[in-house]
């Protein structure tokens, strides 16, 4: 499981990001609380607002930054993205400390985040690929969200603790801090031990995804519940914040409430390792159960009950998502599963600046169970596509020797060829299983899948 720790450039950027990570859970944390308490009283819309301007450029601007990462030294161009995002986080320190931060201000260092991380995300992703040979691929790609995983885990529990006893201000310096493992490990790493490898150009592979998936119409039903998640399932800066405040409680509340959401989300992609195949009723069954999880959210009576739902939530969004990148991937012919996987990625990260503002503006108005009540019915919507179509499609039968058992057909690869994630992006890294080393996993029979319809 860890053969690509083994490669030196590798492994010091894995420590260095793992540290990284760390700091922007914990700058991710503050700032949302920031918005919600000190800049506006209890305003969950402003909040919206914040996400929105944060994850809109990388939407946006993504043939331009992918041609940037193409065009310039991606080492140096992440040294660049990385700086600018520790003198951001130095910026918005001092501020706090201060007391000059205004709402606007927020507005507009919320924007300069986003263009920054437009920019640093598709270097990294076409870096890291140019650290380990492609036999190691995949197991980069796990290690990647183990880290990412760790890090959520870890990095709003210690923010909240840390606004409690220093204040919000302090937790952005020590993020800025962080940034100095990332420049340290590029630093050290030996340029000539590098794997460079071309990457195709970006509105090319956007095109062409969208007329592949045009003639898959399963693939649409899986973007368009993966984009209903997204605008509105997958809001939880609004939800544990506004329900941290229901409940009485602080930063600290609201940081472990997220450290929670984490732990469902990490047994979701331990388990999704353990699944031979990517199955569309593993994606619908867990969108419904994300609606389910939803619900008993907004029934929880207590702050222990509420964190003890998150659990669960963390892991059906994980396992809807993880699910739905694995199928795209060993469903879509090779020759464009780069492409495709590109589409899938723009879908997943459009949702957010969609449906944030209206989340927060819901909870603002309504109170934040109507908010989660609103993510319950868009989840629920969601996995009523994916049933509708299903039913649909004919792929439902009887069993043949069975009464009361009903048979689905599986949609076969095109070719039958092991999957190898080319992006290392977080989003990636948040929907990718983790494997146990082999050692841990029990034996299991191996079926033939059916062939589809």
């Amino acid at each position: 499981m860890f053969r690509s720790l083994s490669i030196f450039n590798y492994r010091v950027w894995f420590i260095g990001a793992l540290v990284s990570n760390v700091g922007a859970w914990m700058q991710a944390t503050a700032q949302n609380w920031v918005v919600l308490t000190q800049l506006t009283d209890n305003d969950a819309a402003a909040m919206g607002v914040t996400m929105a301007l944060q994850f809109a450029p990388p939407l946006l601007l993504v043939g331009v930054t992918g041609w940037v990462a193409d065009r310039f030294d991606r080492r140096k161009l992440i040294m660049c993205t990385q700086g600018a995002l520790l003198a951001l986080a130095v910026s918005l320190g001092i501020l706090l400390l201060v007391g000059a931060m205004t709402l606007p201000l927020m507005y507009g260092f919320a924007l300069a985040l986003g263009m920054a991380t437009a920019f640093d995300n598709p270097a990294r992703q076409a870096f890291v690929s140019d650290l380990v040979s492609q036999e190691n691929a995949s197991n980069a790609v796990a290690l990647n969200a183990a880290s990412f995983n760790t890090a959520r885990l870890i990095g709003p529990a210690v923010a909240g603790v840390m606004i409690v006893l220093v204040g919000t201000g302090w937790v952005f310096l020590v993020n800025a801090v962080t940034f100095l493992a990332m420049l340290g490990a590029l630093l050290m790493m030996r340029p000539h031990e590098l794997v460079a490898r071309a990457r195709r150009n970006g509105p090319a592979r956007l095109a062409d995804g969208f007329r592949y998936v045009a003639r898959r119409p399963d693939l649409v039903v899986i973007f368009v519940m993966v984009f209903l998640l997204g605008a509105f399932g997958m809001n939880f800066p609004i939800f544990a914040s506004t329900m941290a405040l229901e409940f009485g409680r602080g930063a600290d509340g609201f940081g472990l409430l997220s450290s929670f959401v984490a732990i469902g989300s990490l047994a979701g992609a331990l388990l999704a390792a353990r699944r031979d195949r990517a199955r569309m009723r593993v994606v619908v069954v867990g969108t419904g159960g994300f609606a389910v999880a939803s619900a008993l959210s907004v029934l929880a009576p207590s702050y222990a009950t509420y964190a003890a739902t998150l659990v669960l939530t963390g892991f059906c969004v994980v396992t809807t998502l993880t699910t739905a990148n694995g199928y795209v991937q060993t469903t879509t012919d090779p020759s464009l599963r780069g492409r495709v996987i590109a589409l899938y990625m723009a879908i997943l990260l459009g949702g957010t600046p969609v449906g944030a503002p209206i989340v927060g503006a819901v909870a603002t108005e309504f109170g934040p169970r109507t908010a989660i009540g609103l993510a319950a019915a868009v989840a629920l919507l969601a996995c009523g596509v994916g049933v509708a179509w299903t039913l649909a499609s004919g792929r439902v039968h009887r069993h043949e020797t069975k009464r009361f058992r009903l048979t689905v057909d599986e949609t076969r690869p095109i070719r039958t060829i092991p999957p190898e994630p080319e992006d290392f992006s977080d989003e990636i890294a948040g929907t990718t299983p983790i494997p146990l080393p082999p050692g841990e996993r029990a034996p299991r029979p191996v079926h033939r899948p059916r062939h589809g319809t």
